[in-house]
């Protein structure tokens, strides 16, 4: 991995803690994501099922966690299954965890190869009553492929059918969303990866740059310091591109006078920003553009002193609301008869800025949390409101990654990126 190698105290922690949750005489199983074909013999990139790499900082293929915290033989409580490794493998394929790597990357001493997982699992499966299964409930998932967690799930319950199941996803969720200190720091170092990458493209851009020259500079910056590259599908939208809320093409040319929305963040570790800014092709804003900047800009600031614990996420953006419509109402863009008029489910500020304020962040850029339960101290969200108006050709959005604290208002891991927009200014012309 380019990553420099994560405490395994963190993993250890993290087992702790589910299995404090689990069921007496119960035991978890977590796969491994498939490596997904393409054609011919051709492969995507392997990315790691953030559930294993959370309770044990394996980041490799083919690797099976199972947690039995009752078991009877105290060495089974916790074990890994690898894919064996030998010469042949690191020659052609480049070397795999062996059984003391895996130790030091993950705290577990019980490591087995994988070709003797089904004994095993059958000796565990006498001493259990309940399995816990892994299945996908966040509230955006959209799975039409079967996963490898898929396909060990139906393996496991065809062959044990008389055993009770439960769900990980649950505990995960309640887990996962409260950060531990060396998960902060990691999205921090995510964090100050993406700024260098903004601070590069401000002195690059200049009229007719394309897109995708900016979605390189930006890649350049985020491998050089040891990043995968983007968290997520950058969004480089020059001009008109920024009011289409999900544009990737990144393929058009940007002209002077227009603003360039991005929506692009590194990776480190698996973590993920999460980043937006919205700068003018030309280095300066336009007076029209600076003010509806500067209305996004205070909302966003608003919108983060209201993430506390104890906060109820629908409430919340109940009240991002109220502080983009009196935005709205001073820009001209809406009269006082478009708010008194609303349709209460949608109302009249959704014309503008018709997405959500926050979500989690993490391991996951759309991170584990139950948005219908408080907000928490080391909750991690992104503040990201957004003003759109194609009649006037441009689209403002602004984003950063929020820690929520016990006491005051959030600590904020984009403070040191440029957003004020006489500072975007002056780093553009200097």
């Amino acid at each position: 991995m380019k990553y420099h190698q994560i405490d395994s105290s963190l993993f250890i922690k993290n087992r702790k803690n589910f299995m404090s949750k689990m069921k007496p005489s119960s035991l978890a199983v977590f796969n491994s994501n498939d490596i997904y074909p393409i054609s011919a013999d051709s492969t995507l990139p392997f990315a790691q099922h953030r559930d294993i790499f959370y309770l044990s900082g394996v980041d490799q293929e083919e690797s099976i966690l199972v947690l039995f915290p009752d078991c009877p033989k105290e060495n089974h409580r916790e074990i890994l299954f690898l894919t064996e490794t030998n010469e042949h493998i690191a020659v052609w394929e480049g070397e795999k965890l062996t059984k003391e790597a895996a130790l030091a990357t993950s705290g577990i001493k019980t490591v087995y190869w994988l070709k003797d997982m089904e004994k095993i699992m059958f000796e565990l499966m006498t001493q259990c009553d309940t399995v816990y299964i892994n299945t996908n409930e966040h509230y955006r998932a959209s799975v039409v492929t079967e996963t490898r967690e898929d396909r060990f799930t139906k393996w496991l319950t065809n062959k044990y059918p008389a055993h009770s199941v439960a769900k990980s996803n649950p505990i995960l969720q309640r887990l996962r969303s409260v950060k531990d200190q060396i998960e902060i720091d990691l999205m921090q170092h995510a964090c100050d990866i993406t700024e260098k990458g903004f601070r590069r493209i401000l002195n690059f851009v200049r009229p007719d740059v394309w897109e995708f020259n900016i979605e390189a500079e930006f890649m350049h910056e985020f491998l050089n310091n040891r990043s995968k590259g983007f968290a997520y599908t950058p969004i480089i939208a020059s001009g008109n591109n920024a009011n289409v809320l999900h544009y990737i093409e990144n393929n058009q040319q940007c002209k002077a006078g227009d603003l360039i929305l991005f929506d692009v963040a590194a990776e480190y570790a698996n973590y993920a920003s999460d980043m937006s800014r919205t700068i003018p092709v030309l280095g300066r804003f336009t007076d029209r553009q600076k003010a509806v900047y500067n209305a996004v800009n205070r909302v966003k600031n608003e919108a983060t002193k209201l993430l506390t614990p104890g906060t109820l996420w629908a409430e919340y953006h109940v009240e991002v609301g109220k502080l983009m419509t009196s935005e709205l109402l001073g820009l001209g863009l809406l009269d006082k008869a478009d708010v008194q008029n609303e349709d209460k489910d949608w109302p009249a500020y959704k014309k503008y800025f018709m997405h959500g304020t926050s979500h989690h962040i993490g391991l996951d850029t759309h991170d584990y949390g139950i948005l219908t339960e408080p907000m928490q101290a080391n909750n991690v969200f992104t503040v990201e409101p957004g003003i759109y108006i194609p009649a006037e050709g441009f689209g403002i959005r602004l984003e950063d990654d929020v820690v929520i604290q016990e006491n005051g208002e959030p600590f904020n891991l984009m403070r040191n990126i440029p957003i004020e927009a006489e500072e975007i200014e002056d780093l553009m012309n200097s």
